[in-house]
């Protein structure tokens, strides 16, 4: 089973419309059919699954849905391309203690602390942002993968998460080749091995 398309409540189809496409995601299909139903769906870059909204597609109350996650490998390049497209976003944060308050909720129901996660943990560091009618996103900073939770697939949606992973990768090659004290000659399969296992979550090269 394949998780491929998630509703959201919209008020107004055309202003929605427009601000999904100014995130710069993919508008896949735009529909009208018998009895006032429309259907629009868009796809983030680089993801299986999509969004759809319209007129007559759900009767949740239009802002309802919150807690979305977007997967991103740097959370400070994501935050400037969202506030380049003019999407306000809040900073880096966060989980502190668990949330007995109004905070909009995150990654298990923890407090906001500003600032990226201290030990710059995968998984830990968030950004939120909401579209017009109030349905909540989150990004999510993930550089490398629990064990298990992914296929081997790894495919980047920009240059800049190539080049982040190309980045961290030079690091612990760097140390990898002080540790045997030369130049390693097999430094481009290394290098692969590094990117792939990061993304599927399998042990790292040392």
């Amino acid at each position: 089973m394949k998780l491929e398309v998630i509703v959201i409540p919209v008020s107004d189809v055309e202003r929605s419309k427009q601000f999904y496409g100014v995130l710069g995601w993919r508008l896949d299909a735009d529909f009208t059919f018998d009895g006032g139903v429309r259907v629009v769906q868009f796809t983030p870059p680089g993801s299986s699954a999509s969004i759809i909204f319209g007129t007559n597609v759900t009767a949740a109350v239009p802002g309802s849905t919150k807690g979305l996650y977007l997967v991103v490998s740097d959370i400070e390049e994501a935050r400037k391309e969202l506030l380049r497209r003019g999407v306000k976003v809040t900073e880096a944060f966060h989980g502190g203690e668990v949330n007995a308050g109004t905070d909009e909720p995150h990654l298990f129901g923890s407090a906001r602390v500003s600032g990226p996660d201290p030990e710059r943990r995968s998984y830990f560091t968030l950004a939120s942002f909401s579209d017009p009618d109030g349905n909540g996103w989150l990004l999510q900073e993930v550089t490398t993968r629990f064990p298990g939770r992914v296929e081997a697939d790894t495919t980047f949606t920009s240059i800049a998460d190539l080049s982040s992973a190309l980045g961290r990768a030079a690091a612990a090659h760097g140390e990898h080749e002080k540790r045997t004290g030369k130049h390693d000659e097999n430094w481009r399969d290394w290098y692969a091995e590094y990117i792939v296992n990061e993304q599927s979550g399998k042990p790292l090269p040392q």
